[in-house]
């Protein structure tokens, strides 16, 4: 990667690291914290904990193709002051209402379509996977950071401290955007990282995509609703004090990066990824049904959170990649954009559901509730096919002297290539390929035109 890539890359995952950051510092403090605040019941501290996702929905998709008319950067810059002004309204407020409106205005900054679009502009094909995995790593580590240090903020400055901090991340942020990331000379209308209008409908039919698309909207409905009850049973049956929750949350999460990587490692060697998916839903299932026998004491509900978070994130680092392989020739981004909207949808609709559940039934019946969503996810699961082992690729045909009429021909004749798509109007070809079949050399010759 030239020096210009990797400033790219490093900036634009710390972008996301820092606004990710400030989403999920809330989660484990909300249900304990919030119930300080005036005018606090159950269900309204379940909006509060979902709000975010409503605005992260709705506005995904359309400040991707903004940004595909008038620039990366502006619209991130947008985006990460919209974050902060929502920071910092629910920092400054002593109601429930006002910490909602606050979240609100957080979701407002949707800007992850911008910055895998800006990503793509400031990398070349050779290195786009490695920097848009950088950033995948960015979230996953923040979200892990979120659950520990969310408690410890939260502890030594309430949970207005906690929102001042989470606007110093996002101005964080837009300093990077300003000062660090490099502005692209043009901008690249790229089908793997941006939504393509005329592709859309044929995403919202695919039937695999909208398997996992349900299935995203109920991981993350899954965590929001858990995370209405979670803390409040650590205090009520494991007789943990809310400050010192952070320790299970660490433990946990450190126990289950390390247990995901055999299954994740399995699944991809032995092409079993719908074995793998099916499992960790399954065991999302009974930890569910766990939390509600699991009774008093502080080992249960460890060892439960520990098993709820390994099941957790196997399918939240698992589920991106199926995207991938099941999404056509030039369509990935398109399919992602779909993703993660249901992803921020499930979030809202978990959060609020979660606290309604909370008030009406108390933590059994929210985890019975919870236990009921996943085997639904088990059963649209369980019909899927098993994906196609196949990576997207981009080609520029910008240099090649091969006539149009035959690079399709070419291409789709090389052995390891499942499926093109040639876009005239952006002189590019989109592969799906299998990796372990496909020989580099010969795709370069084919191109070459030898």
């Amino acid at each position: 990667m030239t020096a210009q890539e990797t400033r790219a890359a490093t900036g634009l995952a710390l972008v996301f690291a820092f606004r990710m950051l400030g989403m999920f510092m809330v989660l484990p403090v909300l249900a304990t914290y919030g119930q300080d605040l005036a005018g606090a019941t159950p269900t309204l501290i379940g909006i509060a904990i979902g709000a975010y996702g409503l605005t992260q929905a709705f506005l995904q998709i359309p400040f991707g193709m903004v940004s595909d008319r008038i620039g990366r950067k502006p619209v991130i810059i947008v985006g990460m002051l919209l974050f902060a002004v929502g920071s910092i309204v629910a920092a400054q407020a002593d109601s429930i209402g006002g910490v909602i409106a606050g979240r609100i205005l957080q979701g407002c900054g949707a800007v992850s379509a911008a910055v895998m679009a800006l990503l793509s502009d400031l990398t070349r094909e050779q290195h786009r996977t490695k920097a848009m995995a950088m950033i995948g790593m960015s979230i996953g580590l923040s979200f892990a950071v979120a659950m520990i240090v969310g408690p410890l903020l939260t502890k030594a400055f309430g949970l207005s401290g906690l929102f001042w901090s989470t606007a110093g991340l996002a101005l964080l942020g837009l300093l990077l955007v300003l000062v660090w990331v490099p502005t692209p000379n043009a901008r690249l209308f790229h089908r793997e990282a941006s939504v393509a209008g005329e592709a859309m409908a044929s995403t919202l039919r695919n039937a695999e995509l909208l398997r996992l698309n349900a299935g995203i909207f109920i991981l993350h409905g899954l965590l929001m609703a858990s995370f209405v009850g979670l803390p409040l049973a650590l205090v009520e049956h494991a007789g943990l004090p809310r400050d010192e929750h952070w320790w299970v949350y660490l433990t946990a999460l450190l126990v289950s990066f390390v247990g995901m990587v055999p299954f994740i490692i399995y699944g991809e060697k032995q092409r079993q990824m719908k074995r793998v998916l099916c499992g960790a839903v399954a065991a999302l299932l009974l930890v569910e049904l766990y939390f509600v026998v699991a009774g008093t004491g502080r080992t249960p509900w460890v060892l439960g959170v520990i098993a709820f978070f390994t099941a957790f994130n196997l399918l939240e680092a698992s589920m991106p990649s199926l995207v991938s392989k099941v999404a056509p020739a030039g369509g990935k981004g398109t399919a992602m954009g779909v993703y993660s909207t249901s992803q921020f949808l499930g979030a809202a609709l978990g959060g609020m559901a979660g606290g309604w559940l909370y008030s009406q039934w108390a933590l059994d019946g929210l985890f019975i509730a919870c236990a009921l969503l996943a085997l639904i996810w088990l059963g649209i699961a369980v019909t899927m096919r098993e994906p196609p082992y196949v990576t997207s690729v981009r080609l520029d045909l910008r240099e090649t002297t091969v006539p149009r009429a035959d690079v399709v021909a070419r291409l789709a004749a090389l052995a390891g290539v499942a499926e093109v798509l040639v876009i005239d109007e952006e002189q590019a070809a989109y592969l799906k390929v299998d990796s372990q079949v496909l020989d580099r050399a010969a795709l370069e010759h084919a191109l070459a035109g030898s």
